[in-house]
């Protein structure tokens, strides 16, 4: 008879679940405007695999650069997710006002991975501001980005 397996604990849980959920929401976000946009879906993510390999070998790579792309979507989308869930464990006020702290984070998000993450990438180079973009990634990002994380974290 083998021994019952002992559950992850219930912080492990919660943060997959939130990544889980960020990165999905965010990841339909991305095809829907871009393909709207004239971007072919495959390429969407290859994008993302761009900051480690670079544009051209991202865009080069075909669907082994889209499926790194996406692994390192959703392993972002974790990291946002356990970023909120940990202050949330330390900061009674994120818990309690999940809704309004978890939008201003969400687009707090939006303006680091431009501001910082993207320029230190192997893509490089400053933020492009069309506004299509920009409104997209604010609200997008607040709604399907620090929303969810913020209401999973309450949540546990």
């Amino acid at each position: 008879m083998q021994p019952e397996a002992t559950p992850p604990p219930r912080h492990a849980r919660t943060i997959l679940l939130g990544g889980l959920l960020v990165g999905t929401l965010d990841f339909l976000d991305a095809m829907i405007f871009f393909s709207l946009r004239g971007a072919p879906p495959l390429s969407i993510f290859q994008a993302v695999a761009g900051g480690i390999l670079g544009r051209e070998a991202a865009f080069a790579g075909g669907w082994p650069t889209f499926v790194l792309g996406v692994a390192i979507h959703f392993f972002i989308a974790t990291c946002v997710a356990a970023a909120y869930y940990g202050a949330s464990r330390r900061i009674e006020l994120l818990r309690r006002h999940a809704v309004p702290c978890g939008l201003a984070y969400g687009v707090g998000v939006y303006f680091f991975m431009q501001l910082v993450v993207i320029p230190l990438s192997a893509l490089g180079g400053p933020p492009r501001w069309a506004l299509p973009g920009l409104l997209n990634g604010i609200i997008g990002h607040a709604l399907l980005v620090g929303l969810p994380a913020a209401l999973i974290s309450r949540r546990a």
